[in-house]
């Protein structure tokens, strides 16, 4: 039996921080790192943009070299996946029943990529975009491959369609709701980007269905629609979302459900047990304290911090600005603030320049912002998302005047 005085589950952005941040801070204990990939850890925003596309090799996605684990006494335990937690005695049991004891558990596990429930869903040229391995499997099909339906219209399938269209592949993007990006931009953001990838050749369809995928000799043929119409096609790419890697932890009698629940200090349920990143469920005070995940490597990296805080003995309420970006042909969305709850929206400058912002009103302060090529709203938007000001909407909506000056 392996005994750490810390344990990190999960070898992504946050378990690595986490890991990065209790050395910064003068931790000498014992660190172990659990990933269920064989990579060391990588950044995965690039996957489905200058990976795919092949502008990045994998080398240059690590977070740290080798070499750097190794000088800072962290011990790698890769292609591994913890299947049960006793936190009575506060030991984690692996899939080969392997056992390790810790004295403070940190879950980084992220997510898993949501499967379509239809017919098909496992066929051969089905992919999705969330690890090396997938992304290399997709390329690996590229060559014999004309034509792609990409179902989801969020961030990872219009990235991926993005990139496929330049290197000059036939796609059909599928998304279920009448708008792209519905559930996390206003519609002028939405209608924006649907016309882009129009104009980019994309065959882009809203408010439909999937019934099923065919099938010829157990690869992918078609897309069945579900009023009966066939889409051809020879790949599907699924970007519908991910279900949060936190099952052990839930059976273990972790409070949770969509992730699990943590506190200000990234703080379990469970003692001595913190959770980080995509699968952790916070109260969040830019989201007028409601309880959510966020997908980011800005959250993930920042609860990282957060929780190595508290293990230190330096406690620091998790409380950062949030911050988002997308690559899509040329153009860089960068969203800073929560828009959740928004009750009105201003478009600052003109979306036919192809450079505008949108800015999000709660209760008539200022809750969020997304920038279309507009790095300077971005920077200046964060101090007005941080201090939550109230301000006049025509000087809002007027791009002459600098929000730093508001």
């Amino acid at each position: 039996m392996k005994s750490f005085d810390v344990l990190i589950i999960g070898a992504g952005h946050g378990g690595a921080q986490v890991a990065i941040a209790l050395r910064q801070r003068g931790f000498e204990g014992s660190i172990a790192m659990i990933g269920a990939e064989d990579e060391l850890p990588y950044e995965r925003p690039p996957l489905s943009k200058e990976y795919l596309a092949g502008e990045k090799e994998f080398e240059r996605l690590l977070i740290r070299p080798a070499d750097f684990w190794q000088s800072k006494n962290i011990d790698m335990h890769l292609g591994s996946k913890v299947t049960t937690v006793h936190p009575e005695n506060r030991q984690v049991a692996l899939e080969d029943g392997t056992v390790f004891t810790y004295g403070h558990l940190i879950w980084a596990t992220g997510g898993a990529p949501r499967s379509l429930a239809c017919s098909g869903h496992d066929l051969r040229g089905v992919h999705s975009v969330r690890s090396r391995a997938d992304v290399d499997a997709l390329i690996q099909e590229l060559p014999t491959t004309r034509r792609i339906v990409v179902i989801g219209g969020g961030y990872i399938g219009l990235e991926a369609a993005a990139v496929l269209s330049k290197l000059g592949k036939e796609i059909v993007v599928l998304e279920a709701l009448d708008r792209v990006l519905a559930r996390v931009v206003a519609e002028p953001i939405s209608r924006f980007y649907e016309a882009e990838h129009r104009a980019h050749g994309v065959d882009l369809r809203t408010g439909v269905s999937v019934d099923c995928i065919e099938e010829s000799d157990g690869a992918v043929s078609a897309v069945r629609l579900a009023d009966g119409s066939r889409i051809e096609a020879e790949m599907v790419i699924v970007g519908i979302g991910i279900l949060p890697a936190v099952d052990p932890l839930l059976e273990a009698g972790a409070e949770g459900g969509n992730g699990v629940h943590v506190d200000e200090y990234c703080r379990t349920s469970l003692p001595g047990v913190f959770a980080i990143g995509d699968c952790a469920a916070h109260e969040n005070v830019h989201a007028a304290g409601a309880r959510l995940r966020l997908e980011s490597v800005q959250n993930a990296h920042d609860q990282a911090v957060a929780a190595a805080q508290a293990i230190c003995g330096e406690p620091q309420a998790y409380s950062a600005v949030p911050w988002f970006w997308s690559n899509q042909y040329d153009l860089k969305l960068q969203t800073v603030g929560l828009s959740v709850g928004y009750d009105e929206v201003v478009v600052r400058g003109d979306p036919a320049n192809r450079s505008f912002s949108v800015i999000y009103l709660r209760d008539d302060r200022v809750a969020a912002l997304d920038c279309v090529n507009s790095v300077k709203d971005y920077v200046q938007g964060k101090r007005l998302v941080a201090e939550r000001l109230k301000l006049p909407r025509e000087k809002l909506a007027d791009p002459q005047i600098l929000l730093k000056e508001m």
